[in-house]
């Protein structure tokens, strides 16, 4: 038999080292002896018997049976005379007799949900233009000192056309991309895109690892939105789980009538919360899977980076599980050691393959060093969420201002560790959803302090050491929870409160990405030095930011109760008149307009253990950024 695949291929894919194997397995246009059609190639090393089946042999299992090669676990087939668009299943026949319908593994394409077939595609044909996008993004690095703003996007539910519809992946690189250059975020998160029946899993249940959803269109009108961010200058960042995996019959699930990408003993292979099934990391055809599919986003569709979901799940043998439900390691400890290796292995590959690329964790443990190198024990991501800050600003400000005073420790605790991890800060879609409310929903008070508040959180945000990410929604207020199966409540922009709010987050990013002191010096202690983080009995807290020019920095001044506290002494590192940059309470954001008339100069009245003060006034539930104005003499 003609086959694609080589006996160097099997013998990759065997030791986990593949990393094209996508290239490999699947269904791929071929040529032999001259002859045009499909070649098939699927693992399922336990089955007795697999054939393609679709609509080109009447879905007949007998029409089609494919060879086993060698001992490699692997079957594949030509089939003359076929071509792209063709649907298709594996019919898999295990020892016991039973049959089932199998989706490819590794296909490019599915039908639309509810259907479920895979269908033969060519992804490769879409001409790009982002070369100088890729350019840059290999010589800037990591953007460890750089400006990076995420607005996380769920793309069924930003915004729907007429009659509730779903834009298509050519309409959102129309209107998300003009959104997101307006709003100035430098890269946009998209929650999972890959094939997932269910569309209230959010996309976090996928059965088509290797295919963006047909729900928007076909492949290349994704690659045309991610092509369409890059000549915006907006980055693409991918959530991508590799955590686990749904229970659909005709996904992974017990592929060829044995636990093959999970493990067989439940107390290792199903997360019961979620209703999902672990994979077998130390299994290396199952790891190798996911290795390249990781690279598959990175390569294809030229994503910049992937944000990897539920790493927690993924390091701890006991995770969610009670005592009895878990097998410890062969150490007798809770640690899911081959899962490690796996990180630590993709994480390699990704950097060295894809210079400039990201990997970024969702880990809501205290495990260490997971954004560190792993030549010094770390398991080698670029950046980490930082959940801690996250839960305790989110506890702090959902407090009456009144007692606010005995939970200062909430606003000041995440600078004990800001340096241990690189760090994004993440207000997500998990905060948003189950009867959590919305960004607005959590705040106290009337709907002005609700308001209020949520601006001068969100420039605390700005200010503390970290990169940003922001769910939609949030950044014009959204009243309501989110719904995944409507559009944001658009309408609430054309109201000067939630405009305002809007105005805010826009003038946010601008400043955050015009100001070297806010990003330079984002992952080391120089970059930051509290003036007074003392003061609860006024819920005020007051720092510095730096860039790696001494003489350039700003400061920040907070106010989390509704008063207005006028001649409020602040210390400051020199002398000289600053500027107002930005006040959440201007009367643009829908504030209450009380500041400091755009400037004020400093005295020589020592405090907080500097030579010069500024008397200012600080407005209610607001936060000011100042900066030393160098134009004058």
């Amino acid at each position: 038999m003609h086959t694609i695949l080589t006996d160097l291929d099997l013998h990759l894919f065997g030791e986990g080292n593949h990393y094209r194997i996508y290239e490999k397995l699947g269904a791929h246009a071929a040529t032999i002896d001259g002859v045009t059609g499909v070649h098939f190639a699927v693992w399922a090393p336990n089955a007795d018997r697999v054939s393609v089946v679709g609509d080109f042999n009447q879905w007949d299992g007998d029409a089609h049976v494919m060879q086993p090669l060698a001992s490699s676990g692997v079957w594949a087939i030509f089939i003359p005379g076929l071509g792209n668009g063709e649907k298709y299943k594996y019919e898999v026949r295990a020892k016991n007799g039973l049959l089932v319908l199998k989706a490819d593994p590794y296909a490019t394409r599915f039908e639309v949900p509810p259907r479920s077939a895979s269908i033969a595609w060519d992804v490769s044909g879409f001409a790009w233009s982002d070369e100088a996008w890729m350019a840059a993004r290999a010589a800037n690095g990591h953007l460890i000192d750089k400006p990076m703003s995420i607005y996380e996007v769920h793309l069924g539910s930003w915004r729907r056309g007429l009659d509730n519809g779903q834009l298509s992946y050519r309409e959102l690189a129309e209107q998300l991309v003009a959104y997101v250059t307006e709003m100035g975020f430098t890269h946009v998160e998209l929650l999972p895109v890959m094939e997932h029946p269910f569309a209230g899993s959010w996309g976090y249940q996928v059965t088509g690892f290797f295919a963006p959803t047909s729900r928007f269109g076909p492949p290349e009108d994704f690659k045309f939105l991610v092509d369409s961010c890059y000549r915006a200058g907006i980055g693409v960042l991918l959530d991508w789980v590799p955590g686990h995996f749904p229970k659909d019959s005709y996904g992974l699930i017990r592929f060829d009538g044995t636990a093959l990408y999970e493990h067989n003993d439940p107390r290792m292979g199903e997360h019961q919360e979620w209703g999902t099934l672990v994979f077998n990391y130390g299994r290396h055809e199952v790891a190798n899977f996911l290795l390249s599919n990781a690279l598959f986003w990175l390569e294809e569709y030229h994503i910049d980076g992937l944000r990897v979901d539920a790493v927690a799940s993924m390091l701890y043998l006991d995770y969610s599980r009670k005592s009895g439900e878990w097998v410890p390691n062969r150490f007798g400890g809770r640690e899911n050691l081959e899962a490690i290796e796996f990180l630590r292995h993709l994480n390699i590959v990704v950097h060295e393959k894809h210079p400039g690329a990201l990997m970024i964790a969702e880990e809501t443990t205290a495990w260490p060093a997971v954004s560190r190198p792993i030549y010094t024990g770390g398991l080698g991501f670029t950046f980490k969420w930082n959940m801690g800050w996250m839960h305790d600003m989110l506890r702090y400000i959902s407090k009456d201002p009144v007692y606010r005073k005995w939970q200062h420790n909430d606003i000041t605790f995440s600078m004990l560790y800001a340096y241990t991890e690189n760090f994004v800060l993440p207000f997500s879609h998990d905060e948003m959803v189950h009867g959590k409310g919305s960004m607005l929903g959590k705040m106290p008070g009337d709907q002005w302090q609700k308001l209020a508040n949520l601006r001068a959180l969100y420039g605390y945000m700005f200010g503390h050491p970290g990169k940003k990410l922001l769910f939609m929604g949030g950044e014009f207020a959204q009243s309501r929870e989110w719904n995944h199966d409507v559009s944001l409540d658009w309408h609430l922009v054309e109201y000067p409160a939630h405009l305002g709010v809007q105005r805010l987050v826009a003038d946010l990013n601008r400043l955050y990405a015009r100001e070297r002191s806010l990003h330079e010096v984002d992952v080391r202690q120089e970059g930051f030095s509290w003036i007074d983080c003392n003061d609860y009995e006024s819920s005020v807290v007051s720092f510095i930011r730096r860039s790696t020019d001494p003489a350039d920095f700003t400061v920040f001044v907070l106010n989390f109760t509704p008063v207005v506290r006028r001649d409020y002494r602040l210390g400051v590192p020199e002398s000289g008149r600053y500027r107002e940059l930005l006040n959440t309470d201007a009367e643009a954001y829908g504030g209450s307009n009380a500041g400091n008339a755009g400037a004020v100069g400093s005295e020589d009245i020592q405090t907080h253990g500097y030579e010069h003060s500024l008397s200012v006034t600080l407005p209610p539930l607001g936060c000011l950024v100042l900066k030393l104005d160098r134009t004058r003499g």
